[in-house]
């Protein structure tokens, strides 16, 4: 006959292996992980401060930071330049002209031609942006300089920045720094001693901040506007550090995989495309002009550090690092250079179908891939999810059952 003692003593050594936690070999412990997490927030420090440690280059056909960085200090020391005001108009107007007739005269022997024209365009457009309206403009002011071989060009890009600024603020950022990476810009591609195969137009315009006229004025009504087959659009939503790739398209793939090829210090992210054109952020830039009135695909760039300071007094060139001008100027000159020497620039309806997802992997490269990929690998996790859950709780629902039949025995 078994004993009593013998059974109560097994059932609670079932009891208690019943309760006892189990530990899965292969996990971290909690110092482990905590060193782990330090080591990866470590590293992203390091890589960030190693990708805005850029050497400055003056060699012609070279991007040269200090030289940019002049133009952001005398672009700003006018202070706020509203669209009407002397500053802007006149000032400011005067001062890249200056510029750009100096790059002109030094590269007049060179491969390539360039061509000035004032624009003060005056018209009238409907944007479905804070709850509509009607924007009414007379006579804005726009910069555009044509570069293009001497053989001239059928195909062109466009690079565009603006030189105005809010009522309180000098605008170092927001956009001053992007018209001085521009001129730069510009200034490297004069000078290059072979041929680009495409042209490119850097449209300097001078009235963004009330909505966006003078892109407006110049995608609906200037000539050139018409050979325009994609641009870059300079922008800022902060004050210095790393301009991002946040916007892209409608579809044309093609520019992202060109920037993919092309930049020197890659930064993008595909999340920003999805919340900037979300409408939960309550702002927007001339990419939407040129998208929308000019039919034309395009790439948006900013700069997004420091967004507490952005339209703001604080906004000021000591708030920009050589550095971090060197990194933009870097990676437009070398997208530019790249895409008008494409076959893409010259047939984009070709290349035309399909969105892209990207991101770069810290900052050392991009990835990216069709948006369809992106659905099916959506798709698959999902799936291979509600798997992996419905078999863990087949697994727990077994050692339940299992357990009360061992305890009733």
């Amino acid at each position: 006959m078994p004993d009593c003692r013998d059974e109560a003593a097994a059932l609670n050594g079932l009891r208690r292996r019943k309760h006892k936690p189990e530990v899965r070999a292969g996990l971290l412990g909690e110092s482990s992980a905590v060193l782990l997490l330090l080591g990866f927030v470590c590293l992203l420090w390091l890589l960030v401060l190693i990708s805005l440690q850029q050497l400055v280059i003056s060699s012609p056909g070279h991007f040269n930071a200090l030289r940019a960085r002049k133009h952001l200090e005398q672009i700003t020391s006018v202070g706020p330049r509203t669209v009407g005001s002397p500053e802007n108009e006149i000032t400011t107007v005067n001062y890249l002209l200056d510029q750009i007739e100096q790059i002109r005269t030094e590269s007049k022997t060179g491969p390539h031609s360039i061509t000035v024209d004032v624009q003060r365009p005056t018209g009238s457009f409907s944007i479905d942006f804070l709850g509509g309206f009607t924007s009414y403009y007379d006579r804005v002011t726009n910069i555009a300089v044509k570069l293009e071989p001497k053989t001239k060009a059928q195909h062109f890009m466009l690079a565009n920045c603006h030189f105005d600024s809010v009522a309180n603020s000098p605008g170092a950022s927001d956009d001053a720094v992007s018209c001085s990476v521009m001129l730069e810009v510009l200034h490297s591609l004069a000078n290059l001693s072979t041929p680009l195969k495409h042209g490119v137009v850097f449209l300097f315009n001078g009235a963004e901040e009330n909505i966006l006229q003078a892109s407006h004025g110049f995608i609906t009504q200037h000539p050139w506007a018409q050979q325009v087959r994609a641009f870059v659009n300079l922008e800022a939503a902060g004050v210095g550090g790393k301009e991002v790739v946040f916007q892209t398209g409608p579809e044309n793939p093609w520019l992202v995989q060109a920037y993919v090829r092309a930049a020197v210090h890659p930064f993008a992210s595909v999340v920003g495309q999805e919340v900037f054109q979300s409408g939960v952020i309550p702002s927007d830039t001339d990419f939407r002009i040129y998208r929308d009135f000019g039919n034309i695909p395009g790439i948006d760039l900013a700069f997004i550090e420091n967004g507490f300071i952005y339209h703001t007094k604080y906004d000021t060139p000591e708030r920009i690092h050589t550095d971090s001008i060197q990194r933009a100027g870097d990676n437009i000159l070398s997208v530019l250079k790249h895409l008008l020497m494409s076959d893409e620039l010259a047939d984009s309806s070709a290349y035309r179908h399909g969105n892209m997802v990207f991101f770069d992997l810290l900052g050392v490269t991009v990835v990216a891939y069709p948006a369809r990929v992106g659905t099916i690998i959506n798709y698959m996790a999902a799936v291979a999810t509600v798997i992996y859950l419905g078999k863990k709780c087949m697994l727990t629902s077994n050692a339940a059952s299992y357990n009360d039949v061992i305890i009733s025995l």
